[in-house]
């Protein structure tokens, strides 16, 4: 399994970014797909994930509201669409993906074994 991610830019603060993950693989059917990020010296955490069917989808209390998970299973592709972006959401961006998570656990970066590279979002204030 292979992630790319891509779509990461600077915006200001009330602007919108779209960051998309290909996946490339035979499973993505079947993985659960989930983004997290990074800002400098903290450690990774956890924003969105969707489930296989993308009828469930679960996200950071921070950015409930602002932030829309969904999936392509055509195109074998996640997307999150990040409005009302705020300087606090600056970071480096990874989606990563695994088979078989409880929905309970969504939120751990332990429990994905395949990461993507990053794209870097900056929210200028």
């Amino acid at each position: 399994v292979q992630l790319q991610a891509s779509g990461g830019g600077v915006v200001q603060a009330g602007g919108s970014l779209r960051l998309s993950c290909t996946y490339s693989g035979r499973s993505f059917s079947s993985s659960i797909m989930a983004w997290f990020r990074q800002a400098p010296g903290t450690e990774r955490a956890f924003v969105a994930a969707i489930n296989q069917s993308g009828e469930r989808t679960y996200y950071a209390d921070s950015v409930k509201e602002r932030f829309i998970i969904s999936r392509d299973s055509v195109k074998s592709t996640v997307t999150l669409q990040m409005s009302n972006l705020k300087p606090e959401d600056t970071g480096v961006y990874y989606c990563a993906t695994d088979y078989a998570i409880h929905r309970g656990n969504v939120k751990y970066p332990r429990e994905y074994k395949f990461w993507g590279q990053g794209t870097e979002v900056t929210v200028s204030s």
